[in-house]
């Protein structure tokens, strides 16, 4: 059958059905990769973790089309830059393009985020013609560098955190380049192990241009461009739509990195939110200036921690690039928001953007409090541990990612050990990682005490101890919230911080950073303790419910010492609410706080 046959696409005109059956097609193309990318991998942070994404951008300007759903949000932003950096590197060396080509690139100065997140990016021919281009972005346990895993949190320089890749062919039509991998086989630990990832990326993008062609063939290439541009101008109409919904004004908000790993200080983000009819503009320029550590953001992850702040604050609106057209940057330049060569980076992506985001939600609760929620545990928790197993006769570098509590709403409570802000990647099973790697994890339970106290309180983070069973190792770890919990809004207080301790030969040590530390060297017997923080609280917490406190005093969440100091709620030994003592203890509260409000 013709395309032009179809309904809904004669007269070169789509329907809104047919509209809807194409971008489901475009999203569903961008899933298949995903879902082909997590079961082929061969790392345990890709395939179980999913710390991954894949998607579809356009042929000419690199935009975004659409990406699955299944993939990291942080990505949204940050692979559509990498691929412009791929187009833009193609036309100055008029480097020839050809089915089977694929490029793969880590730079994080060219759109990138840190070194250990890969992009593969794969020009998409259709008929001979370049249609589009695939990419995605895989995780890779290691990529050499002064520590396993990459995490350095003491990092001076970007060389110091591993192997830097522009964009160059790995696949020439469709065959490995064997010298390019050998180099990079040869500059990162586990090489063994890393070829099957390498292999399963690439699949991935080879699934996608047969999903993606299926599609061509049954709508035409002609009707699914059109589709693309529609859609594309939907998205920026709705989301203008949306923020014309928000009043007119200025609106400010901040948030606090830890540290950088090697100045002991911490790093603010400065957020000045311009709301003008249909158009937000956001200018951090007031920030922290560059800083010695990695905590250094590259532009397009700084760019793209505010799209998915957006995101999360309108879920509504399609994703791709006209939903990022009425959202105006200022470029943070001559700030540690827009890292420049030869900084080191390899907090940005994990960590300072989940404070970029912080400081977007602090700014724009102020406007739509309805629409917003206290700042959720924002950090990934990036812990590696790295060394040799002497009863496998092996290397290994072991990737941990851990959850913490969501902040509270006028929605309800927050969710207990969520995923990060920045993606929806999930701890690694325990019983995996103890399969994988020579551990024992003794506790993995909620840390009772740390959702931010408020009317919906925060949720909780979790705690979790592992035991190295043999051999040596060295754990780093680039994590934040361990000075400053997160935030609590409209008068709720903070969620509990990060902590980190590692016992070895029983003594205990804990890192002088809080929350980064690394190399520290670990041997059989010794353990590794994490708490992560809980999400802020919402609302005055002398106005939630007693029945509610004492609930969560029923489910171990807080203690009776807690309820009353936190909440104002007196509960007597078997739990029951003293209904006198509790309305007096939140009268003076209440009143202390009229004096103070007056003063």
């Amino acid at each position: 059958m013709d395309p032009q046959d179809l309904p809904g696409v004669r007269a070169g005109v789509i329907d809104p059905i047919t509209l809807v059956v194409i971008q489901n097609g475009l999203q569903q193309v961008c899933n298949e990769m995903d879902l082909a990318f997590a079961r082929a991998a061969f790392s345990p942070v890709i395939s179980e973790a999913l710390d991954r994404s894949d998607g579809i951008y356009h042929r000419d300007t690199g935009e975004l089309v659409a990406q699955g759903e299944l993939g990291l949000p942080v990505f949204v932003g940050t692979m559509q830059f990498s691929t412009q950096a791929v187009i833009e590197r193609v036309r100055a060396q008029g480097t020839p393009l050809e089915e089977g080509d694929l490029f793969v690139v880590n730079d994080p100065y060219l759109g990138g985020t840190h070194l250990m997140d890969v992009r593969f990016v794969k020009p998409f021919f259709h008929q001979g013609r370049l249609f589009a281009w695939l990419a995605n972005t895989g995780h890779w346990p290691d990529i050499g560098g002064v520590v396993p895993g990459g995490f350095s949190a003491n990092a001076t320089e970007v060389e110091q955190e591993g192997l830097r890749l522009p964009p160059v062919k790995l696949y020439k039509r469709g065959v490995l380049d064997q010298e390019i991998l050998a180099i990079i086989l040869s500059n990162i630990r586990i090489a063994d192990q890393r070829i099957g990832d390498i292999k399963a990326q690439a699949a991935a993008l080879a699934i996608g241009e047969k999903r993606l062609a299926a599609l061509i063939d049954r709508y035409g290439a002609d009707t699914v461009e059109q589709a693309i541009g529609e859609l594309k101008a939907r998205a920026a109409r709705q989301m203008r739509a949306t923020i014309a919904a928000i009043p007119d004004g200025t609106y400010e908000g901040e948030a606090f990195v830890d540290s950088d790993g090697v100045v002991d200080a911490p790093l603010r983000i400065a957020m000045r939110i311009d709301k003008r009819g249909e158009t937000l503009t956001f200018d951090m320029s007031g920030s922290s200036p560059p800083c010695r550590g990695p905590m250094n953001s590259v532009i397009a992850t700084t760019k793209s921690s505010i799209y998915l702040a957006v995101k999360h604050v309108f879920p509504d609106v399609p994703i791709n690039a006209g939903t990022f057209e009425p959202l105006r940057i200022v470029e943070p330049r001559g700030t540690f928001l827009y890292a420049e060569y030869p900084r080191p980076v390899s907090g940005c992506a994990a960590e300072v953007s989940q404070r970029i985001a912080e400081s977007v939600f602090a700014a724009l609760v102020k406007a739509i409090p309805d629409r917003l929620f206290a700042a959720p545990a924002g950090t990934s928790g990036n812990l590696s541990v790295g060394g040799y197993d002497p009863e496998r006769g092996r290397s290994y570098v072991m990737y941990v990612i851990s959850g913490g509590g969501y902040g509270g709403s006028l929605h309800g409570d927050g969710l207990s050990n969520g995923c990060s802000t920045i993606g929806i990647s999930k701890t690694t099973p325990i019983e995996v990682m103890e399969q994988y790697y020579p551990v024992l994890f003794e506790e993995y339970s909620l840390a009772e005490g740390s959702g931010g106290a408020g009317e919906l309180r925060g949720g909780l983070g979790v705690n979790y101890k592992i035991r190295l069973r043999r051999g040596e190792a060295r754990a780093s770890m680039v994590m934040d919230h361990g000075r400053f919990g997160p935030q609590g809004a409209v008068g709720g207080a903070a969620g509990g911080v990060n902590r980190v301790r590692i016992v070895r030969g029983g003594v205990p040590y804990v890192p002088p950073h809080l929350s980064k530390d690394q190399g520290i060297a670990i041997g059989a017997g010794d353990l590794i303790e994490v708490t992560t923080p809980g999400g802020g609280g919402f609302g005055d917490p002398y106005r939630r419910a007693p029945e509610r406190v004492a609930r969560d005093v029923a489910r171990g969440y807080y203690t009776r010492e807690e309820a009353a100091a936190r909440f104002g709620v007196v509960l007597d030994a078997e739990g029951r609410i003293d209904a006198a003592a509790t309305a007096a203890r939140r009268a003076v509260a209440h009143a202390s706080a009229r004096t103070t409000e007056k003063a």
